[in-house]
């Protein structure tokens, strides 16, 4: 068995830049995602032999998926500087400008959460992106001036959640517009048996399998449950991780078979217990289980349909047959949205 210290803070930053190694650094050690991969690489290849910037990316996708990682790699590939943003930093013009006055030739701007941008400094940013100059007003009243400021040709990756939000303008000024989709049960596994060995975890792979099969398809959720069985298996199973090791811990921190948390059940049976089932608007749902509405619409109902759990409907959120029968509910009659007294 593993000795056991206290953790000094040298430890513990130590931890998260061991955390920081999780992430891939090039395309090939980038599981999943083949299309995408295909379609990155072959425009980065381009770019090279050309000897110019790579044509502006929009990834867009669920969170967790790897979009950060990517923009990364398209810098490692690439060879030249990469520099990171988001939406909500950029509050003003001023910003902006900052930023684009210091790019350098042919260097990957990463800008997250692009879908959140202020209606003006997403203007500011569209002759950034097309003409690769910056406009900067001089002066003030009758007398101010624009003065067109010519920025180095550089390579803007951009990251959305919500890529319905992203204005038709600034998507149009993407040359390649691609989406992350979830990641199937054999390629989780993969993810995980390489997050235990970059964490120096002994794990056999039907543990890792265990860990993939309960991450609902996210490598973010992946290596923080790993994290954790991480620490279960070194205080109670001498620091080995098999199926029964995994499965035990996972138990404990009341993820089951199917990913499904607690919000995820206190969700499902709120529909089925309280609504019969549903239909069920958005908003009383929210109401019912006290959380935000945009959070479950982003977060939890993606995956809970993909599962076969949940339809939504024009009357409301309802749920499937498959929904009665894992979560063990008896069916009642309904009117309308109120559950049958009798």
């Amino acid at each position: 068995m593993r000795d056991r210290a206290i953790v000094s803070p040298a430890a513990l930053e130590g931890e998260k830049q061991l955390e920081a190694t999780l992430r891939p650094s090039r395309l090939a050690d980038f599981t999943g995602q083949a299309k995408v991969k295909e379609i990155l690489s072959i425009a980065i290849q381009a770019a090279k032999a050309r000897g110019e910037a790579m044509d502006h990316v929009l990834l867009h996708g669920p969170p967790g998926l790897g979009k950060t990682t990517l923009a990364s790699i398209v810098a490692q590939e690439l060879e030249v500087a990469f520099d990171l943003t988001s939406g909500p930093i950029l509050q003003k013009k001023l910003d902006l400008t900052g930023i684009l006055s210091n790019i350098r030739d042919r260097q990957v701007f990463f800008i997250d959460e692009v879908h959140r941008l202020l209606p003006d400094v997403e203007e500011m940013l569209y002759s950034a992106l097309e003409d690769f100059r910056v406009d900067i007003v001089i002066g003030a009243g009758p007398g101010a001036r624009t003065h067109s400021l010519p920025i180095p040709k550089f390579t803007a990756v951009a990251a959305t959640t919500r890529q319905g939000l992203v204005s038709a303008p600034m998507r149009g000024r993407f040359g390649l517009v691609l989406r992350l989709n979830h990641y199937d049960v054999e390629e989780m596994t993969r993810i995980v048996l390489r997050s235990a060995e970059l964490l120096n975890v002994p794990m056999d792979e039907p543990g890792a399998r265990e860990v993939a099969r309960r991450s609902r398809g996210t490598p973010r959720i992946a290596n923080r449950l790993l994290r954790r069985v991480r620490d279960y298996a070194q205080v109670r199973a001498n620091g080995y991780v098999d199926l029964g090791v995994a499965q035990v811990a996972l138990n404990l921190l009341e993820v089951d078979r199917f990913g499904l948390d607690e919000t995820d059940r206190k969700l499902m049976l709120t529909i089925l217990e309280n609504y019969a089932g549903g239909p069920v608007g958005l908003n009383t749902l929210a109401a019912a289980i006290d959380e935000q509405s945009d959070t479950i619409e982003e977060v939890y109902e993606p995956y809970l349909i993909q599962q076969g759990f949940l339809e939504r409907t024009p009357r409301g959120r309802l749920a499937t047959e498959r929904a009665w029968d894992y979560f063990q509910v008896p069916k009642r009659r309904s009117f309308g949205n109120q559950p049958s007294l009798f």
